[in-house]
């Protein structure tokens, strides 16, 4: 196999959420293989730590603050990294929002709204933009971090289940219209993964007891076990692969 299927360098990659969790596994994997890296996140100490860790192991990156689910931000960022950089190769998804975990019908208007503010409006306005600039700009890579709760509803997470099912479908839809211009639009399906965002369950060990055995490995995901698959859709080793939702889970959908 060709070594250099896998080689980012001169690529620059945007992550959303990537000051910590999987966003940051992926953000450092991509550094790792050259890319250069604007880490975004909508706090300034979180993306300014995860940049400088990058660069710290040798990789190039930089911190940008934007909030994923504002508009405005996101059309800031674009222009930022587009102006300074001249290209924008590839984009991930990951920045993401739950704060609520109980039964669907208790769901607080607000909690909803913010759930669909980041994990579906965000998503589609981010992914709209930048590929309105790769289309005019050759083409590019964008993968959707969505989740097995897209495919398989999960109780007490019933908004967020929703929104990743609809990124599921957004991920396809975007993958049809824009491969005529050279864009790969893909999302990757985790598992449950050891991380901040998912300390509901994973901290808790009632739920836990009652998840782990849903799983055929037995176990929790850890973050650089999420990465890899990101590294795979966005490099030249997939370069006719769109419209895919992959799960890394450890076997739960099977």
């Amino acid at each position: 196999m060709d070594s250099k299927l896998f080689d980012l360098s001169q690529r620059v990659a945007v992550v959303s959420g990537g000051s910590r969790g999987i966003g940051q596994a992926i953000a450092e994997l991509l550094a790792a293989h050259g890319a250069h890296v604007v880490v975004s996140s909508r706090r300034a100490e979180g993306v300014e730590e995860s940049a400088a860790a990058i660069r710290g192991q040798g990789g190039s990156a930089e911190a940008a603050v934007c909030h994923a689910g504002k508009t405005d931000d996101i059309d800031r960022l674009v222009k930022q990294v587009t102006d300074q950089h001249g290209r924008l190769d590839i984009l991930v998804n990951n920045a993401a929002a739950n704060p609520y975990f109980g039964p669907i019908l208790e769901t607080d208007p607000s909690a909803a709204d913010k759930t669909i503010e980041v994990n579906m409006r965000g998503y589609f306005h981010f992914t709209k933009q930048v590929g309105a600039y790769m289309r005019d700009h050759g083409g590019g890579s964008i993968v959707n971090i969505a989740s097995v709760n897209g495919v398989r509803p999960a109780p007490w997470q019933g908004i967020y289940s929703i929104t990743k099912a609809a990124v599921i479908n957004m991920t396809q839809a975007f993958a049809r219209e824009c491969a005529p211009n050279n864009i790969r639009v893909n999302a990757v399906l985790p598992g449950l993964t050891d991380t901040k965002f998912a300390s509901a369950i994973t901290k808790n060990e009632k739920v836990l007891k009652n998840v782990l055995p849903l799983i055929p490995m037995g176990r929790v995901a850890q973050p650089e076990e999420i990465a890899p698959a990101v590294l795979f859709l966005v490099s030249d080793a997939a370069t006719y692969v769109t419209g895919v939702c992959l799960p890394v889970d450890g076997g739960f959908l099977t």
